[in-house]
């Protein structure tokens, strides 16, 4: 039986370290200039040119665990929306969070109409599944927004219990 090769074979640093560097790379988005940085503050020296070798290398295997492991969304979506300040200038934080309570998607946009619903519901049906049930708390352009788009148009609104 021929005996299967390591992932890290070949390489001159142990597999602890390349793991690492792989893991912080993806998982925190760190440049590869900051994961080099790193490593020298914990006495590795490694170039960010080898890091993006292992990243290159070694990436699509990580990004394939981190996936799986990542839990499913809910079958139950609650949309809000509050008004946020940022530099002076009022704005509309859209929020979809799934029944675990982990958020699906969040958007910021100046408006709070038909058009502006309609964006954030395309947006997290790209990234999730059609929910079974959507509870929002009655803004009127949830329910115009759901009426064009052939996927939510079976939804009718509930109202959200404070």
């Amino acid at each position: 039986m021929k005996k299967k090769r390591s992932l890290y074979h070949g390489h001159r640093f142990p597999a602890v370290v390349i793991s690492c560097a792989v893991r912080w790379y993806f998982r925190f988005s760190l440049s590869l200039r900051d994961i080099e940085e790193l490593l020298l503050e914990r006495d590795v020296a490694v170039t960010y040119e080898t890091i993006r070798c292992w990243c290159d290398k070694l990436g699509a295997g990580f990004a394939q665990c981190v996936k799986a492991a990542r839990r499913k969304p809910g079958s139950t979506w609650h949309l809000d929306e509050m008004f946020v300040r940022l530099r002076g200038e009022a704005y509309l934080l859209w929020r979809a969070v799934d029944e675990h309570g982990a958020e699906l998607d969040v958007l910021v946009q100046k408006r709070r109409d038909k058009a502006a619903g309609k964006r954030f519901f395309r947006r997290v049906l790209r990234s999730n599944p059609v929910p079974r049930k959507i509870v929002t708390d009655q803004l009127r352009s949830y329910p115009a927004a759901k009426a064009d788009i052939p996927e939510l148009a079976q939804f009718s609104s509930r109202r959200l219990h404070a």
